[in-house]
């Protein structure tokens, strides 16, 4: 097993876990319940504190401040806890928040993420694997962001705000409702601009599968009857369809947050 290397400078208390292979840099604190993973890197004056896993070769850069204690008011020292996944990449500057008490007790963010400098991902959100959060995004409490979402620079999402996989935001983007997994959102407030036609072609979706989405994605934001009903009509008319089925369940599924739709005269898809 390869040994661990802990800079002179850096600090690490009494009770941290840490795995093999792991490399602190200089001027690095690390608290006690922190737990590192096999081969984390902590290149220079990061912090890490309060109950804080970080899993197996995610690499964290210089002023990143993960683990502390959430920014809400509400927080009273309870013992709630930050996970992050393996292989992620976190850069400059960026903060990371664990749980509270009012919304379940644990922040996570998955494997393979990247978070670019000065990003936030705030108290109680969870955000899946393979996602990018380009730089000063923000994640408020309680959203819910899906596997290989991917955000455009200087975003906003609202709290509760729920992001569907596949999801693209496009920059300077204020995301106050729900984003439908596959979909496209942009602007201030963000309206749904289409498909993430890209990052489906990208992840080397079916062709003809992305053809009876786009067709389905008509039907459920044209503007004939309610959108329960069509939401209902694309169930069945494309009740095979899996990449549909995510759509409809994600509508069905909703309860905090309004639904991102498109502007009345837009015609994307």
């Amino acid at each position: 097993m390869t040994e661990s290397t802990i800079h002179p400078t850096a600090i690490v208390a009494p009770g941290a876990q840490i795995g093999a292979g792991v490399k602190i840099g200089p001027f690095c604190m690390v608290g006690e319940n922190a737990v590192l993973h096999d081969g984390v890197e902590l290149i220079s004056h990061v912090v890490v504190d309060g109950r804080t896993a970080i899993g197996a070769d995610t690499r964290i850069f210089p002023f990143a401040s993960v683990g502390h204690q959430p920014q809400d008011l509400k927080f009273h020292g309870e013992e709630s806890r930050l996970e992050i996944g393996a292989r992620c990449t976190i850069r400059e500057s960026v903060t990371i928040n664990p749980g509270t008490e009012g919304g379940g007790m644990l922040t996570k963010v998955g494997d393979d993420c990247l978070l670019m400098a000065g990003s936030h991902v705030a108290h109680d959100a969870i955000v899946g694997n393979n996602v990018v959060l380009a730089n000063y995004v923000g994640i408020a409490g309680h959203a819910v962001v899906g596997d290989y979402v991917r955000f455009g620079g200087i975003c906003a999402v609202h709290q509760k705000v729920r992001i569907g996989s596949h999801a693209f935001i496009g920059a300077h983007s204020m995301v106050d409702g729900d984003v439908i997994p596959y979909g496209m959102a942009v602007g201030n407030r963000a309206r749904l601009a289409g498909l993430n036609l890209v990052g489906l072609r990208r992840a080397s979706l079916d062709r003809e599968a992305i053809h009876r989405l786009r067709a389905a994605y008509r039907m459920i934001f044209s503007s004939e009857g309610t959108l329960r009903e069509r939401v209902d009509d694309a169930a069945v008319m494309f009740k095979d369809e899996s990449l549909v089925q995510d759509v409809v369940a994600f509508i069905a599924s909703a309860k905090d947050r309004p639904l991102t739709l498109p502007r009345a005269d837009s015609d994307e898809e």
